[in-house]
């Protein structure tokens, strides 16, 4: 078990976190290494451990803490949100624009990151993604009072698996493009926000 207070050890997971994210800017996510990430942090190898048993713990992490920030911006829109479907297409297309590494690692293999954790870091995970679930749901049935329940779930949904291809589309590597070019395939270039709110726009019949 970690030693200190429970702000120390935020603090320090904080920092390991912190340095996962900053080599996952430039690296894959299967070349980032706890010995990759204790030469960039003030910890070793073996004290990182004593945080986060596996990379995967640590990714996890830094994907429940996207999640966090991303329900904060949720409940702001939904305290201020009117019956325009249009503007809200556009405030959640711009709360997405935000958040490059929660749709990033949403197009890596969730399974391996949650199926390497322990119990507790997935739970944790899973609450921090729930509630994010929950801010959205909250959003849609206030745009959507006319819609019976099973309608808005089924949106929710859709919105949900739509999030997760947003990342490859909008950023594509030189060697996608030059395959991409090879093949005869024409690749266009879309933002973040481009596509979600083009997305949006078409899954809220506007």
């Amino acid at each position: 078990m970690p030693k200190g207070s429970p702000a120390l050890t935020r603090a320090r997971e904080e920092e390991i976190m912190g340095a996962c994210q900053r080599l996952y800017q430039t690296m894959s996510f299967k070349d980032v290494t706890i010995k990759e990430i204790g030469a960039v942090t003030s910890f070793t190898r073996t004290s990182i451990y004593t945080y986060f048993q596996t990379k995967e713990e640590i990714f996890l992490a830094l994907f429940a803490r996207e999640y966090r920030e991303w329900t904060a911006e949720l409940d702001a829109i939904a305290a201020g949100q009117s019956a325009d479907r249009q503007a809200l297409a556009e405030e959640l297309a711009r709360s997405l624009e935000k958040r490059a590494l929660m749709l990033r690692l949403l197009a890596v293999n969730l399974y391996d990151m949650e199926e390497n954790s322990r119990p507790e870091r997935l739970v944790a995970f899973k609450r921090a993604y729930g509630a994010s679930v929950e801010a959205l749901r909250a959003i849609l049935e206030k745009a959507f009072p006319e819609r019976s329940a099973p309608e808005r779930q089924t949106l929710l949904l859709t919105i949900l698996q739509f999030l997760h291809g947003v990342y490859p589309y909008a950023f594509a590597t030189e060697k996608q493009k030059r395959a991409m070019e090879e093949a005869g395939t024409a690749y266009e270039e879309h933002t973040i926000y481009e596509l979600v709110h083009a997305g949006l726009l078409w899954l809220f019949g506007l």
